[in-house]
């Protein structure tokens, strides 16, 4: 069964000769004592493409030192990575291989490259004896695997390559000041921060390994490309959205103008670049979470599905800009996933929610083992939907959606609209959705009470969450005032889903209920949680109204309509 370590670390390329400096009285550091040497030999896979070295991962089989097995490091922020280790075996094992599913798709998993290390240990301790941190020094000596070059079509290079580098790695004792500290030290002594981000990366460009492509061909949908760097939607153009000191008129066409001179200084922005950035960071998650997923990272699997609905809802939204003949059938693709994927989470949310529910409830109105039937009724959820997530994503159904995602990004269905200024194409969009939103939340207002509201204010959450996801992918075209308004209707769509969960817990109660009076256990307090919740719906029905009007004011739209 695989493990999971933690790998915080700093590397440094050294010369040949160069020597280790004395680290001792450095930030805890008392003593440095060395550990021995090892002789360390690992062989590398990847596609032929390379795909996992574009998104910085790397696996390995490696023989040697007291760690020899297979190690698949994926990575979490700079310095930082997540090793998954399993026991040696002549292939890739597949709980290893299942974690890069998402960016290899179908594709064989060869050698790429050889590595042969000998590594001197050095244990930097405290005064009581605890290892803050471990500090290799490394004679690196790395080959052309056989295999890669048989399958991939390399470029003439030398096929071996050879350097000396420095790994500092925190052990349990170790922070990263400690870091810090001995990383100023060695580069006092004449270590340079390495240049590459891995071993791998800089035998991959020094022994000539690296297919000779395009680079948004290496990287794929999931790669690190510059324009993916930025956070979800972008920056926008920056500076201050609307306002003034104006009033009426003169304050509305302040803020068109101040959001127009936005626009403006992203010369060149078209419609499909600002929807194609979009789609591309949506796709991007959905393959860097695929295996968070599968290790049951906490909220990994909600962080996945709010990227299929945002991604399915930006193919709705913009359709002037993606051809919805080849952006539809992939949108039904991608609801069927998220409808899989919210077995798990909405398990999550709900039992969450009932046990903070349940604890605030006095002990004196505690009747019965309501704690045990609750840890009862969600374990029995979480086994079966634990399962039916995993079966998704290793079944052909998903595999072919992210094949379809990987396509579609390489040859994307653009309309002729596409190359049109980013500004006023998106602005419409964003208005059109608006608008229906508008006309589902005056319905759920105007209905009865009871089923009816219920069912009628799910759908103006439902429209909120696309009005948003749409401002949020307009960003980089019209700056802060879209910002601002997505937050506006994210506070309305957050009160929504606060009525849904409601309605939902409602049901689950019931249930428990239920299950309770059947073991002769009683259902009252699971009656008054219903209750209570009951009067929580109220009270969100109760305060749409007064949100609703002030999210909908015409001035927060000013910059939208031009």
């Amino acid at each position: 069964m695989a493990e999971t370590v933690r790998e915080i670390e700093r590397k440094y390329d050294i010369d040949d000769d160069a020597q280790l400096p004395d680290l001792a009285g450095i930030d805890r550091v008392a003593t440095v004592v060395e550990a021995g040497v090892e002789d360390l030999d690992a062989l590398y896979y990847d596609t032929a493409g390379h795909r996992l070295a574009a998104d910085g991962i790397t696996l390995r089989r490696r023989t040697g030192g007291k760690d020899a097995g297979w190690h698949l490091k994926l990575p979490v922020a700079p310095g930082v990575r997540d090793e998954v280790r399993a026991p040696l075996s002549d292939a890739p094992p597949p709980e290893l291989t299942a974690l890069v599913r998402s960016r290899v798709l179908d594709q064989e998993l060869v050698p790429v490259v050889r590595l042969r290390t000998r590594r001197t240990v050095h244990l930097l301790k405290d005064a009581a004896g605890v290892p803050l941190a471990e500090v290799a020094v490394d004679e690196v000596r790395a080959q052309r695997a056989g295999e890669a070059a048989r399958k991939a079509e390399l470029p003439p290079g030398p096929a071996e390559a050879r350097w000396c580098e420095i790994e500092v790695e925190l052990t349990g004792g170790g922070d990263t000041a400690l870091l810090d500290e001995v990383g100023r030290a060695l580069v006092a002594s004449g270590a340079r921060p390495a240049a590459a981000q891995s071993k791998l990366a800089r035998a991959l460009a020094e022994t000539g390994a690296a297919p000779d492509r395009p680079a948004a061909d290496d990287a794929g949908p999931g790669g690190r490309r510059a324009e993916d760097s930025g956070k979800r939607g972008g920056k926008g153009s920056g500076g201050k959205g609307g306002g003034g000191k104006g009033k009426g008129a003169g304050k509305k066409a302040a803020t068109r103008k101040k959001a127009g001179k936005k626009a403006g200084k992203k010369k060149g922005c078209t419609a499909g670049d600002v929807v194609l950035r979009y789609v591309r960071e949506q796709v991007r998650v959905i393959i860097e979470l695929d295996p968070a997923v599968r290790r049951d990272l906490p909220d990994s699997v909600h962080q996945m599905r709010v990227a299929t609905r945002r991604l399915r809802s930006a193919f709705r939204s913009y359709t002037k800009v993606l051809d919805r003949a080849a952006t539809q059938p992939v949108g039904l693709e991608l609801k069927w996933l998220a409808a899989e994927l919210g077995v798990d989470r909405d398990r999550e949310v709900l039992t969450a929610r009932l046990r903070k529910a349940l604890a605030d409830v006095p002990p004196t109105l505690r009747l019965g083992p309501v704690d045990a039937r609750l840890r009862i009724w969600s374990e029995r959820r979480r086994a079966g939907s634990r399962k039916e997530v995993l079966a998704v994503l290793d079944g052909p159904r998903y595999l072919s959606l992210l094949k379809t995602l990987h396509a579609l990004l390489e040859e994307p269905p653009l309309r002729p609209a596409a190359a049109r200024p980013a500004p006023q194409l998106v602005s419409k969009a964003v208005l059109k959705d608006y608008r229906r939103l508008a006309r589902r939340v005056e319905a759920a207002l105007a209905a009865p009470a009871g089923r009816e509201r219920d069912e009628a204010l799910h759908g103006a959450r439902k429209a909120a969450k696309r009005t948003r996801y749409a401002a949020e992918a307009s960003r980089p075209a019209l700056g802060r005032p879209a910002k601002k308004f997505a937050k506006r209707i994210k506070r309305v769509q957050q009160l929504l889903g606060d009525h849904q969960d409601s309605v939902v817990a409602r049901g689950a109660l019931r249930e428990l209920a239920t299950q309770a009076h059947q073991a002769g256990e009683g259902g009252f307090t699971f009656g008054l949680l219903h209750g209570r919740e009951e009067a929580l719906a109220a009270d969100r029905e109760r305060e749409l109204p007064g949100r609703w009007k002030k999210a909908s004011r015409r001035k927060h739209r000013a910059a939208f309509r031009r």
